[in-house]
């Protein structure tokens, strides 16, 4: 060791300059990962104000973002209640398409004679658009809660399904067999080894669900109109049309945007606490 170099003879570990280099580009690629989008969302709010300003459009027509803005301040007492009902059957329907979707799922894994018999029925489900058969479960189904629940269900229904059916039957067949081998039930299977092995794909469709269901709420109170509930947001956007009131039509546009980012988000988060500690998926690697 030489004399002339005091951090390492104060008996200091030595700087590696491309351990520096990754630390300063996982720094950057943190920031960026939050500056770029914001960058974007701001250039294109701007853009769509200098459009609205420079073609002298009408706020009937469209509005600029100020207006929009003092709008959803101005409206809260009429649009944030209608939040709160679309929100309400959104979080009913993603919670009963959990449990129907997992129990499905398990019974499917359990029982191939129920997966012939019953999955045929939630593809066409799927495949069905919720608009064509909602006016149909709104004249069968006289409480117009439940009618809106059923069609939000059944738009966030199937991912949920599919995903864990097939995250269960993903199972390595080696440890399937030595379940086997050691007696293991096939609850104990189910249980220790195909639930654990099902769980990041259950996640995936519970993301793709949790939009889903603020969909189907939304197209469901579309279609109920004037008859349903006639407090949820998608309500509140057709009686601003009719009323020609575009700002507020905008203004709840942007409550239902901004509920499915949050809700994504939550979601996601969960989704990382869940699966952070073991799953290849979530665990961060060095490069």
């Amino acid at each position: 060791m030489s004399l002339a170099d005091p951090a390492l003879a104060a008996g200091d570990t030595p700087v590696d300059a491309d351990e520096l280099a990754r630390a300063r580009a996982r720094r950057r690629e943190r920031v960026l990962r939050w500056l770029l989008p914001s960058i974007t969302v701001v250039l294109l709010i701007v853009l769509w104000d200098r459009i609205v300003v420079w073609n002298e459009i009408p706020h009937y027509i469209l509005p600029g973002p100020g207006l929009v803005a003092q709008t959803l301040v101005k409206d809260a007492p009429i649009l944030l209640p209608a939040l709160g009902v679309t929100l309400q059957i959104t979080l009913m329907a993603l919670a009963v398409a959990v449990v129907g979707g997992v129990g499905l799922a398990v019974l499917f894994s359990l029982s191939r004679w129920a997966e012939m018999c019953f999955y045929p029925f939630a593809v066409i489900l799927q495949v069905t658009p919720v608009v064509s058969i909602a006016p149909l479960i709104f004249i069968y189904v006289d409480n117009r809660l439940a009618g809106l629940l059923l069609c939000a269900w059944i738009v966030a229904f199937f991912p949920i399904l599919s995903n864990t059916t097939l995250g269960l039957n993903s199972t390595d067949h080696n440890l399937r067999d030595l379940y086997r081998i050691y007696g293991a039930t096939r609850w104990q299977r189910l249980r220790y080894l195909q639930i654990p092995t099902a769980l990041p794909y259950f996640l995936g469709g519970l993301r793709i669900a949790g939009g889903l269901s603020l969909i189907g709420a939304v197209v469901a109170e579309y279609v109920a109109g004037t008859g349903g509930i006639g407090s949820g947001l998608a309500f509140r956007i057709l009686e601003a049309g009719y009323r020609l009131n575009i700002p507020r039509m905008f203004a709840a546009l942007v409550l239902i945007a901004l509920t499915g980012v949050v809700i994504f988000a939550v979601l996601s988060l969960v989704t990382h606490l869940m699966l952070h500690k073991w799953h290849e998926s979530a665990i961060k690697r060095e490069n």
